[in-house]
């Protein structure tokens, strides 16, 4: 559904998050091997985050990537897809055709229209201090 950077970076952002609700700061190899990314990969979409504002980062010993509790509320999943993929998983045929809007549509283009939308509340409904949560109390999982 979302591109690997998205997958990666969104991932990466849970992880990051339930480190940080431990006041803890992560370095790159430890997001590799917890969420089963390819490290280059990987630093090339937290550096795309950094830059966004979504994570922060400090260089040195005591360094690693961090995201303020404070902030994870407001940081929704949403947010994170737009600085990575863009918007193009709103929009755009669900067919792959060049043109497809209300109307010339495709075949599917009514039910991508629904499933889309019902997609885009989710993220924007969901944040990252629910996701970490998650992670933190053992109900959901980074890698299996």
């Amino acid at each position: 559904m979302f591109s690997k950077a998205c997958e990666y970076g969104i991932k990466a952002m849970i992880y990051i998050a339930t480190q940080s609700l431990k006041g803890d700061r992560v370095k790159i190899g430890d997001i590799v091997e917890k969420v089963g990314s390819p490290e280059a990969f990987t630093a090339k979409t937290l550096s795309i985050l950094v830059k966004n504002n979504l994570v922060e980062s400090l260089k040195g010993p005591y360094g690693g990537f961090f995201i303020q509790p404070e902030n994870m509320k407001s940081i929704k999943v949403i947010h994170i897809l737009s600085v990575i993929d863009g918007d193009s998983i709103f929009k755009g045929c669900g067919l792959g055709l060049s043109e497809c809007n209300a109307k010339q549509p495709c075949p599917m283009h009514s039910k991508f229209v629904k499933i889309r939308a019902e997609l885009k509340s989710a993220l924007e409904s969901t944040n990252l201090l629910e996701l970490a949560k998650g992670i933190k109390s053992g109900e959901t999982f980074l890698l299996r």
